[in-house]
């Protein structure tokens, strides 16, 4: 709001510029996150990027990230992609005679995401969705727990009650 001191005409132009953005459809709403989310949800290791190429997938409430050691020890970030949504659980999957990983991320959206990593682009690729259940964090919709068979045969998902699903 426009403090006391401005004067009437002030007020009066800064009233048809609203007025004026959104009777043209100009006027969006956005909201941008300052800080990003430090706390690590889960972690797993893969062959994203290229064969025998060692790295390590976080996944940080609803960002992705995509790290690997360098030569002195650090940890670097790759990539890091925001998703649109809370992501609940990943996994690592590799086809059977395959040399790459893909992972396999379990959100609140009610769905399961197969996502590989393209390097031409600089980020992840949805190979698959698979839908199951209504959106939000339930405890009876799977994706809270999320198993992977090590010869890259299934994938099982979980609830935190009842419901499991395989693939």
């Amino acid at each position: 709001w426009l403090p006391r001191a401005a004067s009437h005409s002030t007020q009066a132009q800064f009233a048809a510029a609203m007025a004026n953005l959104g009777s043209a459809g100009g006027l969006h709403m956005y909201a941008l996150t300052l800080q990003r989310a430090s706390g690590v949800t889960g972690a797993v290791f893969g062959n994203f990027s290229a064969p025998r190429q060692q790295e390590i997938a976080v996944a940080r409430g609803k960002i992705l990230e995509l790290c690997r050691p360098d030569d002195n020890g650090k940890v670097l970030t790759v990539v890091a992609s925001e998703v649109f949504g809370t992501i609940r659980s990943i996994a690592t999957f590799r086809l059977t005679g395959g040399n790459r990983d893909y992972l396999v991320v379990g959100s609140d959206s009610g769905r399961i995401v197969i996502l590989e990593f393209v390097a031409d682009k600089g980020g992840w690729e949805r190979v698959h969705c698979e839908t199951f259940g209504k959106s939000g964090v339930r405890r009876i919709v799977p994706g809270q727990y999320v198993a992977t068979d090590p010869r890259g045969r299934a994938v099982m998902v979980g609830a935190v009650e009842k419901q499991k699903l395989v693939y």
